[in-house]
This record gives C-alpha cells, sequence and structure tokens, in this order.
C-alpha cells in the first residue's frame, strides 16, 4: 500500500529553535525568533502544505496550543484539497456535541476531515481542562465515547446509558458524508485495546524502525482477535537537506542552543510522565546528549526537551527516504512530519525527498492520486 505524507500545523508556535518547556511543563518559554500562532502565519503554512502535496496537516491540541477545532475551521477555506487531522479529546465534550460538531465540519469542509483521539495521558494536563477520571478509565472513557458517536452518525437515533455516558434520542441532522476516520495513539494495555475495536489507523512516536513494528504487531493481533484491520502512522520530525553533513549541522545547532538545566528538568518529567509512550520517549535518550543518534538517520535530540514525538529523520534527502523505506517495509503507511521552522522544513521535505519516495513507489505521485 503506498504510503501517505501528513504536515504538521504548529499552532503553539513556531521558530528555528526547539529551546522551550515541555509540552507537559506549566510553564512556557517562548526562544529568540519565536513566531507566535498567527491565522497569517498558520495560513502560509497550511498553503504551503496544500500546495506542495502533502496529504493533509495535524491539527494538535493542548495546553499551548490554540484551539483545533476553530483553527482548522479558519483554514478550511484558505486551502483547496488539504484534508485536517483534528486533535480531539473525548472527555471534554459530550459525544451527542461531537458528533455534530464534527458532521457540520465533515460537510463544510466537503469531506476533508480525519479525527485524532487524543485519551489523555497526563493527570495534571487533564486537569486544566476539568478532567478528573484517572488514567485507565480514561481509555474506558474513550472506547464508550467513540461507539457512541459512530452510532449516532449511523443510526436514525440513539439510545444508551452506560458507564459515562447516557442519551436519549440522539442524532445528527444528517449523518456526514464520508463518516469522519478515527486515528489513535496510545502505548499502555488499555489503549491498544481500544485500538483494535474502534479505530482506522493506529498512531505511534518514531522509536526505531523495528521497535516501532513489534508495537504495531501487538496491535493487529489484536485487531484480527476483534475481526478488523488498521492502517499505521507515525509521527516524527525531520530535517533533510542536500547532504548528510548539512543536515547534522541543522541538529547540532539545535541542541547547541538547550540550556542543560532545561534538558535536566525536562527528562526528570517525562520519565515520570503517566503516558506510557512518553516514558518510552525519554528512554530512548536518558537525558544524555551523547548518543542521540539511535538508529541510523534516527536523531532523538528533539525529546529533550519537547513533550510528544521527540525524535527526527536527519540526513541527506536519500538517506531520510531510505529510513522512510524502512517503516514502510515494517507496516506504517501514514506518516505524519512536522521541523523548525514548520514552513521552510515543508518545503525542503516536499522537494527533497518526496521526489524520492514516488520514484520508488513509496508513495504515489500527485498525478497518479488524482487519476
Amino acid at each position: 500500500m503506498s504510503a501517505r505524507v501528513f504536515w504538521f500545523l504548529p499552532t503553539a508556535g513556531d521558530g528555528r529553535s526547539i529551546v522551550g518547556a515541555s509540552h507537559a511543563s506549566s510553564h512556557r518559554v517562548e526562544p529568540a525568533g519565536f513566531r507566535p500562532p498567527t491565522l497569517r502565519y498558520l495560513t502560509e503554512v497550511a498553503q504551503a502544505a496544500d500546495r506542495l502535496d502533502y496529504e493533509g496537516v495535524l491539527t494538535p491540541t493542548g495546553t499551548w496550543c490554540e484551539d483545533a477545532w476553530l483553527t482548522t475551521a479558519a483554514l478550511l477555506q484558505a486551502t483547496r484539497r488539504l484534508k485536517f487531522l483534528v486533535a480531539f479529546r473525548p472527555g471534554l465534550t459530550p459525544p451527542t456535541l461531537a458528533a455534530q460538531q464534527a458532521a457540520t465540519l465533515q460537510r463544510m469542509s466537503e469531506g476533508r476531515l480525519l479525527l485524532n483521539i487524543v485519551t489523555g495521558g497526563d493527570d495534571a494536563e487533564q486537569r486544566r481542562f476539568g478532567d478528573w477520571v484517572d488514567h485507565d478509565r480514561r481509555y474506558a472513557r474513550t472506547d464508550e465515547f467513540l461507539d457512541l458517536v459512530h452510532r449516532i452518525w449511523t443510526q436514525e437515533s440513539v439510545d444508551h446509558s452506560g458507564e459515562f455516558y447516557r442519551v436519549a434520542d440522539a442524532r445528527v441532522s444528517r449523518a456526514p458524508d464520508p463518516v469522519p476516520e478515527f486515528w489513535f495513539g496510545g502505548s499502555s494495555d488499555p489503549a491498544l485495546a481500544v485500538a483494535a475495536r474502534r479505530v482506522q489507523t493506529y498512531l505511534t512516536w518514531g522509536e526505531p524502525p523495528a521497535d516501532a513494528k513489534a508495537k504495531i504487531d501487538r496491535v493487529g493481533a489484536l485487531a484480527d482477535a476483534e475481526g478488523r484491520r488498521l492502517r499505521y502512522g507515525i509521527r516524527l520530525h525531520t530535517i533533510s537537506r542536500d547532504t548528510s553533513a548539512e543536515a547534522w549541522a541543522v541538529a547540532q545547532k539545535l541542541l547547541d542552543e538547550l540550556p542543560a538545566d532545561q534538558i535536566a528538568n525536562a527528562h526528570q518529567l517525562h520519565s515520570a510522565s503517566q503516558s506510557e509512550g512518553q516514558r518510552r520517549m525519554a528512554a530512548l535518550h536518558g537525558g544524555r546528549t551523547d548518543s542521540l543518534e539511535i538508529h541510523p538517520n534516527l536523531w532523538a535530540g528533539v525529546g529533550l526537551v519537547r513533550g510528544g514525538a521527540g525524535t527526527a529523520l536527519v540526513g541527506s534527502h536519500e538517506e531520510v527516504a531510505n529510513l522512510i523505506g524502512e517503516y514502510h517495509d515494517a507496516g506504517f503507511t501514514e506518516f505524519i512530519l512536522s521541523g523548525y521552522p514548520h514552513l521552510e522544513e515543508a518545503y525542503h521535505f516536499a522537494e527533497g525527498v518526496r521526489p524520492i519516495l514516488d520514484r520508488r513507489g513509496i508513495t504515489a505521485p500527485a498525478a497518479a492520486r488524482a487519476a
């Protein structure tokens, strides 16, 4: 199956630096050259992704992000064919309202909406939004939520009384067409069980190919037991240049700007996270800066200070294409990429790496997809 490549909307801001607090932190640092997430700048990024033939963009969610729903709605009219993978937290919106919002956005976007379900892995972040349900029960709630929303979209009327939700005569005015796909990530056992039952695409952060494959093999076995088949996606950063030396020089510059105390504080925070995926990211580098190439052309430097996806594809365009080929061979068909700054890196990847992937048949050229 051909791979699809997505880009990322920097709704927490952008720049040429990864200096700043962890996404899980209660504090924020804006480095020199910070680009605030204005509508004008986010429009530039989205329109670049649209022109450069990315499949879509991920609109993230979190304390430091602009609201994903509102941002997506604002950018739809500025783009032509770009899909929007909207990050969404099930515990914060009632299911019937969520079904209605998504159905509306799917119609207004003419079918360009996908939903990235974010259960939430950290109590402190969830409680900022009024959610006091514990980690494992959040996944049970997500399971019930996804089942209920899908039924509201696809049935004339729904009555439901469960552990977390009770609705009577739940419905939407018109079913969305197509029904939005659920994309979902999580590394704990409860998360994998939800993925196997409810979603179309399982997402993971960029561990080395063998480790990433082992994870999706586990999900695949669970999905087989449910009589289902999933697609698999991976979230990575990218630093791609004409030569390997140029790319690694950019990575080194990002690393040289990081204060030692910020690295230590972030590592302590991430290592103690309730999110198993975040702990796995932290373990890749162990808080050290001297062994960050954890697999050929896979660099863990971003995760020294950044929460969430912490690894980057670094190298010449050919080397980055080779590593994407490894992930594709491991079973991944959906690639969600980003870079610093997001506007410039979108061009580096699209103009340097994408033609190589097209020639190798890993991705389908634009003309073939249009046909």
